[in-house]
């Protein structure tokens, strides 16, 4: 989420940590062994089900529309065997839309031309499939991601990045739309929020991008925007943070406009800041830090109460020496306590049986840990694993293991 994967994205972060490599505290491993137990009766059981790129959905571009809507339901089934009880379908993964949307053009991952009507509602049919199943169905936006490629005129002719070309920025092969310019967090808000009047979802969710990633020798040329915005701000970061808090407070007070109820939440990059930059942040060495480097001040949305729920990314494992699981979840429960915002904990499924990662990931268990540890936070209402296709292929059973220790029995998400 070019592959504009979570995936990669987080294999990018990750390298830049420093202390890669196998990690593991064995008595910490231990410590932590699953206890097989009844599911609690509220818990979030979530599955991420990307479409950029075509990472999970659908297997390909230019599939038709029975099969790609056969593909849709498969995936919502293997939701259902596994005892899981939301899906987070991203439905507009780069300035493009899964619905009839009369703001931006049809997605390319459906049709492999961007603006192409596939000839079905893939929104409108996951959320209706979803409810048959008695599954939730929450819309995953990504706000600022354009393209893939730089070049605006590889967009569909239609498309508002190619009628309002100062929306955007070049940064890293990219484009993106420029958060500093307050029409483009308008238009932006209002694309969202279409689908969100459209179709009774039951969450909207963000993941982790904002500002871009960092890119070794590249600057993000907002220039113009914070000359004209940027006044009475310290520094040019405070004015993007500050920009991004617009656009997040702005969203969930729309949210709760067009479709009270629906619940609001985001799933950032799971290091707010390390303690050796801020007191405040977490116990960990990690090379980017989400205040710093995407001007995502994820700790004050919670502690505000500006979302409802919080969903870090949690892509490392117990004893991990730069990002160890179990302190970041701890850091995020005492952030969580007393704020009434749910915290869930994301899960990186992708990496279980990936021979590129430490030893901790080939063993089927790992997954199963962090759920057992996770019962020592009363703040951590439950777990959402990245991806759905690692679900459905399961290659060393550690999704299996997580449903024989903790989702024997169903639960229904919190509320």
């Amino acid at each position: 989420m070019g592959r504009l994967s979570r995936r990669a994205f987080a294999a990018a972060a990750l390298a830049t940590l420093p202390g890669l490599g196998a990690a593991g505290d064995a008595a910490a491993r231990g410590a932590t062994a699953p206890q097989r137990s009844a599911a609690a009766p509220r818990a979030m059981r979530g599955m991420w089900l990307a479409t950029a790129s075509n990472r999970d959905w659908p297997s390909r571009a230019g599939l038709g529309a029975a099969r790609q809507r056969a593909e849709l339901l498969a995936h919502l089934d293997t939701a259902v065997r596994l005892r899981l009880n939301t899906v987070f379908l991203q439905v507009r993964p780069a300035a493009d839309a899964l619905w009839p949307s009369p703001y931006e053009p049809w997605s390319r991952c459906l049709t492999g031309v961007q603006g192409k009507d596939p000839g079905w509602d893939p929104l409108g049919t996951a959320v209706r499939e979803a409810h048959a199943r008695g599954l939730e169905l929450h819309a995953w936006f990504n706000p600022y991601r354009v393209s893939g490629q730089p070049d605006p005129a590889g967009l569909a002719p239609s498309h508002p990045a190619r009628l309002h070309p100062d929306w955007t920025v070049r940064y890293g092969g990219k484009l993106y739309y420029n958060p500093g310019l307050p029409p483009v967090r308008t238009f932006v808000r209002a694309a969202m929020l279409d689908a969100v009047r459209r179709y009774p979802v039951d969450g909207v969710h963000f993941d982790d991008y904002f500002y871009p990633y960092p890119v070794r020798g590249e600057r993000f040329d907002d220039d113009a925007a914070y000359a004209e915005h940027g006044a009475g701000f310290p520094s040019r970061a405070a004015w993007r943070r500050h920009n991004v808090d617009r656009l997040v407070l702005e969203t969930a007070e729309g949210v709760r406009k067009a479709r009270p109820g629906v619940r609001f939440g985001i799933s950032p990059f799971g290091v707010w800041r390390n303690a050796s930059t801020d007191p405040l942040g977490s116990p960990t060495r990690a090379g980017v830090e989400t205040y710093d480097d995407l001007y995502a001040d994820t700790r004050k949305w919670v502690r505000e109460r500006w979302v409802d729920y919080v969903c870090p990314q949690l892509y490392w494992n117990i004893g991990f020496a730069a990002a160890d699981y179990a302190l970041l979840l701890s850091w995020w429960a005492r952030v969580a306590r007393g704020t009434g915002v749910q915290l869930y904990a994301g899960e990186a499924l992708y990496k279980a049986g990936d021979p590129a990662q430490p030893a901790a990931w080939q063993d089927p268990a790992e997954l199963s840990r962090h759920l057992t540890l996770a019962r020592r936070h009363a703040e951590v209402r439950g777990h959402v694993f990245f991806a759905a296709s690692e679900a459905g292929a399961d290659r060393i059973g550690a999704m299996a293991r997580v449903v024989a220790d903790h989702y024997r029995q169903p639960a229904k998400p919190p509320r």
